[in-house]
């Protein structure tokens, strides 16, 4: 895992400050995390601790996390002991992962006792634990018995021991010779595997780029190394090592070229060249920050929304498939001219034909020339009759065109509005932005609300941005982008939203005045970033007035008609972008 040993001792310095400060706050928002704000001379500072298998870790947040309605009972717990309790300390055995937080705090009978939180980072045997002063512990967030384990029992009451620890390398402080003894134990592993069994504390990604700088790219197993690549190999842990003394870490992402998450490690990437996108961050904390902010939004959203995803996905096939299908009767209405003209005929010519024939061949005098035409007919019909059969045909289907260019609109109109919810949907991160998408497709009709009786979530506000002294506001949902559409903004506002592409509503506010074009250019990326078209190159952006902006009786959530517009076309802000002008994080 990327969070190694290593780079936990980077948060072990970046969380120094935290030493004498209290504890102010204390929260868990999912079952496997926990959120504590500490009051330091810097201020109020919020730590993330994590348990997740996926996802364990510790660091400083500047999240907005939510939290449930009702505190979990471990939080609770940790409330009672910990609440304004003094950090005096955080341990770190070399470079095991596994952090430990010593408290000062006071007893329910008033006496001072010191506590120990204990955050161990370990893939699926992840934990948090608080232990008290005699080393019992007094509760984990996850409980192990011995019916889950026969190597180390997890429970309320039972002394703390730490996991059991392999005899592998200090990177900061072994030697030349016992790195090539280490790697002679493996000697028909490859070299990256053998450096991650040599060496306490380091991760996959890091074994790799040693191996990259030493190889030349090259794969091999530790027993073909040579002397050459052994030295490059001391040559590059010793840059590591003075980077770590120096603190001089170049804190790097790894991701794809769309965006997606991959790695992170203390020090540049160079082994994936071209194939992957890096990006640097100032501080550990900021880096896993964002990189677990972002690998995990979207998940969540999947994980709490899959069943709206998958009725979302459902109602628009189905829509789809229905209004095809109306399509194609659609053209078979366009024989109906045929129809009249057979009556026609018939009607002018009804001496010619009698009761029993199956056809009859008349002028058609509707063409020039007049050619023939062979009519089919009822034998079991007069020709008048055979006429008022062919014009009531004539009639039924000029119905039917009108009733299926009536269904084909809807349906468009329906199959449009569903792309704007899953487009909203997929774009939602908190809970309260699914209630809300889940509260419109009830009042939409198309799920039954269980909860009747409860209140309406409460609305969120629309996203705000700042760009150049001017406010840029977004809909999070159709819902909010009436609303802000049609009632908050002011009619010398300027509306824009992405060209016939489902998006969010955005919206300028101009005070009454003139808007740059630099403004409404930038405010465009935004409203291009919060689309479907979020990942293309270059998108077709509509914006007008907001008074040239309506919306017709009767439409759906979200539709509008607009006049007098123009279109710009430009590329989406990058999430970095994004995050420097939102008003939320600044």
């Amino acid at each position: 895992m990327a969070l190694d040993g290593v780079f936990l001792s980077l948060i072990k310095n970046e969380l120094s400050c935290l030493i004498g400060g209290r504890v102010d706050r204390i929260h868990q928002p999912s079952r496997e995390e926990l959120v504590i704000g500490f009051r330091t001379a810097q201020g109020l500072k919020k730590v993330l601790f994590s348990a997740d298998p996926g996802s364990a870790r510790i660091h400083l947040t500047c999240a907005q996390i939510e939290n449930p309605k009702a505190p979990p009972m471990f939080c609770m717990l940790m409330r009672k002991h910990l609440s304004s309790g003094k950090l005096v300390d955080i341990r770190q055995d070399g470079f095991e992962r596994i952090l430990c937080f010593d408290f000062e705090a006071v007893s329910e009978m008033g006496d001072k006792v010191r506590l120990t939180l204990v955050s161990e980072i370990m893939g699926r045997y992840s934990n948090i634990m608080l232990v008290n002063q005699q080393g019992k512990i007094i509760d984990s967030i996850k409980r192990v018995g011995s019916d889950q384990s026969s190597v180390r029992v997890v429970l309320p009451g039972v002394s703390y021991e730490a996991p059991p620890r392999d005899n592998r390398l200090d990177l900061c402080s072994c030697s030349f010779e016992q790195l090539k003894d280490k790697l002679a134990e493996n000697p028909k592993a490859e070299t990256s595997k053998a450096l991650l069994k040599a060496f306490e504390g380091i991760s996959p990604i890091l074994a790799r780029e040693i191996c990259f700088f030493a190889l030349r790219g090259e794969e091999k197993i530790s027993a073909e190394l040579s002397t050459d690549e052994l030295e490059r190999m001391w040559f590059f842990i010793a840059k590591l090592r003075r980077e770590l003394e120096k603190g001089e870490n170049t804190y790097t992402i790894v991701k794809t070229k769309e965006g997606v998450m991959k790695d992170f490690c203390f020090c540049a990437i160079h082994q994936y060249g071209a194939l992957m996108v890096t990006r640097e961050f100032d501080s550990p904390g900021e880096l896993l920050d964002f990189f677990y902010s972002q690998r995990d939004a979207y998940s969540r959203t999947k994980q709490k929304a899959s069943d709206l995803f998958k009725l979302i996905v459902n109602l628009s096939e189905r829509t789809k498939r229905r209004v095809e299908n109306q399509r194609l009767e659609l053209e078979q209405c366009g024989e109906r001219d045929k129809l009249r003209i057979y009556a026609d005929l018939i009607m002018a010519n009804p001496g010619s034909i009698n009761k029993g024939q199956t056809s009859c061949t008349l002028m058609n005098f509707y063409e020039e020339n007049c050619p023939q035409i062979t009519i089919p007919l009822d034998r079991r019909l007069s020709a008048m009759d055979n006429a008022q059969r062919y014009y009531k045909q004539y009639h039924k289907l000029g119905a039917a065109k009108e009733r299926l260019t009536a269904l084909i609109a809807s349906g468009e109109e329906e199959s449009r509005y569903l792309d704007s919810v899953f487009d909203a949907l997929s774009r939602a991160t908190t809970e309260g932005e699914i209630a809300e998408l889940r509260q419109e497709l009830s009042e939409q009709g198309y799920i039954r609300n269980k909860n009747s009786k409860s209140k309406p979530p409460k609305a969120l506000p629309p996203m705000e941005f700042e760009v150049q002294g001017f406010t840029v506001r977004v809909g999070r949902n159709n819902k909010q982008n009436d609303k802000l559409t049609c009632k908050t903004a002011e009619k010398t506002d300027i509306w824009l939203h992405t060209k016939d592409i489902p998006g969010s509503h955005t919206v300028i506010s101009a005070k009454g005045g003139s808007v740059p074009d630099e403004v409404i250019l930038t405010a465009a990326r935004i409203a291009a970033y919060f689309s479907k078209a979020k990942n293309s190159s270059q998108v077709g952006v509509d914006h007008a007035l907001i008074r040239n902006v309506k919306k017709p009786a009767g439409a759906r959530p979200g539709m509008v008609i607009f006049t007098n517009n123009k279109t710009v076309y430009v590329s989406p802000l990058s999430d970095e972008q994004i995050r420097e002008l939102s008003k939320s994080s600044s």
